[in-house]
């Protein structure tokens, strides 16, 4: 799509945005910006929750920008911004409406999405292959590697080229097979030609494009670069976060709703994998130190894709090709397939190792050939530039803030909302951490109430109340400029709240332990039961 195109959604739209109004004025850290205010019913708007900014500080290195619903028959015309998580999951960047499509509007949607995303540039994107889109990612993101869906270039040579399709049935699994089973470039420009004189493609114009454009979407030309891709079948097709909550009949008055659920469902569906996680250390295949050291660190599913090419390496023999100063090359092939193998560079002094499938630098874990040279080398333990934190149990942990943020901190002019986002951050860590288990419950509490007590002594004391407290000119794109006054008066409401908040849970902590003794003298009694139970046996 390479034209400009504008729908009018009408009333809906300021359905819409008085749920983002209502929305921020719950939480200042919810992003959201217009443009084209002038008239809200064919305007763009972008937004994104607290919720999706702080992930993005965990796992902004790859991102999806998905464009799905605004074609294939949906009444919304929705966008969205997602990337994955330490579970490999979806999680959410942001939301937007493309009332108006053009070279223009989608230049301001990256370039306010990236603001609300505090400047930092993602990696790699993967968007459809669209003029626009690929004009504003230049434009915004330079330095960005761009990567077209390949779910969507399959989609559109197909509606290009229907009639091979249907007068030659075979035509398609040869074409997927060419692009996804393609291990070297070699191979794939070998395949290439292949299929275009076995299915009569030469001249054709279409798959003259389509090829033009492959160091964008085969693959094989991607391999360097990270986009964080485990199973790349998993979601083809599909929108990673609103797949099963948004379809066709969706309207913008229930589109915000639909998007609270999901939402909800994200988070429910997170948290059940950090228990999973934490619960227990998955089944051991092998006595390798390397294994169990990698259960401890990684999350659950990505540990069983670890663990899966550590398995395969016992079916993989690395042979020695050459040694020099710097490095010995390896051979590396599956016993019985000889004539695929892959190269592996390994530095003995650093234990450092590079495989030609280039498997680590596109997914962020170690390949079974790099593996295999490992176990022939005796290394028991992976190194630890190998081990990339967003994909451990410890992805959330630590301070993510960078020295610039840390020295704003003692900076009084701060915008209230920067300062929102700190403590924000910190305490929703602090809240996942202290529900996992009752001990360390008993810690957080006790850690809650000192600090409440400090705050209310501070507050008390008169101390930095309304200093700093505006928001900042331009900090918000729907910034009202309202009185100091109000705001201030808005500071004291979200404090009084917090003093409620905590007295609830001071009230929840101590029925929480009145339960514990309970089930403790409960245990008890079953106990003297089951051993009056023993002695009758015995008599």
């Amino acid at each position: 799509m390479n034209t400009g195109s504008q729908r009018s959604m009408g009333g809906g739209v300021h359905d819409v945005l008085d749920c983002l109004k209502r929305m921020h004025s719950e939480n200042p850290n919810f992003y959201f910006a217009i443009r084209g205010d002038h008239d809200p019913s064919i305007a763009n708007i972008f937004w994104a929750d607290a919720a999706s900014r702080i992930n993005y500080t965990y796992f902004g290195d790859t991102v999806v920008f998905d464009t799905s619903f605004r074609s294939n028959g949906y009444k919304v015309p929705f966008a969205t911004f997602t990337g994955i998580n330490h579970h490999g999951q979806p999680v959410l960047f942001g939301c937007s409406l493309l009332l108006n499509e053009s070279e223009a509007a989608y230049i301001w949607l990256f370039q306010t999405w990236l603001h609300a995303m505090s400047g930092r540039t993602p990696v790699s994107i993967t968007t459809e292959p669209d003029g626009f889109v690929q004009k504003a990612v230049s434009e915004v993101l330079p330095n960005t590697r761009l990567r077209y869906c390949k779910w969507g270039m399959f989609r559109e040579t197909q509606n290009r080229l229907g009639h091979v399709y249907q007068s030659h049935p075979t035509f398609e699994a040869e074409f997927k097979k060419c692009v996804n089973g393609s291990e070297t470039i070699g191979e794939f420009e070998s395949r290439w030609r292949m299929l275009l004189e076995q299915y009569h493609l030469m001249n054709d114009d279409w798959m003259r494009s389509v090829y033009d454009a492959r160091r964008q979407w085969v693959p094989v030309y991607m391999r360097d670069t990270f986009f964080g891709e485990l199973c790349a079948e998993e979601y083809e097709g599909r929108n990673l976060c609103f797949d099963g909550f948004l379809t066709a009949d969706t309207t913008l008055q229930v589109l915000i709703k639909q998007y609270e659920k999901a939402a909800a469902s994200w988070h429910e569906k997170e948290l059940q994998a950090d228990e999973d996680t934490s619960n227990a250390l998955p089944m051991l295949k092998t006595p390798s130190p390397m294994e169990k050291q990698a259960a401890k660190f990684y999350t659950r599913k990505i540990f069983m894709k670890f663990q899966d090419e550590l398995v395969e390496t016992m079916a993989n023999s690395a042979t020695e090709l050459e040694e020099s100063e710097s490095a010995t090359s390896f051979r590396v092939a599956k016993f019985g397939d000889g004539h695929r193998s892959h190269i592996v560079s390994f530095n003995s002094l650093e234990t450092k190792a590079s495989c030609s499938c280039q498997m680590f630098e596109f997914s962020g874990i170690v390949c079974r050939h790099v593996l295999a040279v490992y176990r022939a080398k005796n290394v028991l333990t992976l190194p630890s530039e190998y081990l990339l934190k967003r994909w451990s149990r410890n992805a959330k942990g630590g301070a993510i803030l960078d020295e610039h943020s840390m020295q704003e901190t003692v900076n009084s002019q701060q915008p209230l909302t920067i300062r929102y986002n700190n403590l924000r951050q910190q305490a929703i860590k602090f809240v996942e951490d202290g529900a996992k288990s009752i001990h360390v419950y008993n810690v957080a509490m006790t850690a809650l109430q000192e600090a409440a007590k400090k705050v209310a002594d501070m507050k008390n004391q008169g101390v930095g109340i309304t200093q700093g407290g505006a928001l900042a000119n331009g900090d918000h794109p729907m910034a009202s400029g309202k009185p100091v006054e109000e705001k201030v008066k808005k500071i004291q409401e979200l404090t009084a709240e917090l003093e409620n908040t905590n007295k609830r849970c001071e009230v929840y902590h101590a029925n929480l332990l009145a339960v514990l003794k309970d089930m403790e003298d409960q245990k008890l009694k079953l106990s003297v039961k089951v051993q009056n139970a023993r002695l009758s046996l015995k008599e």
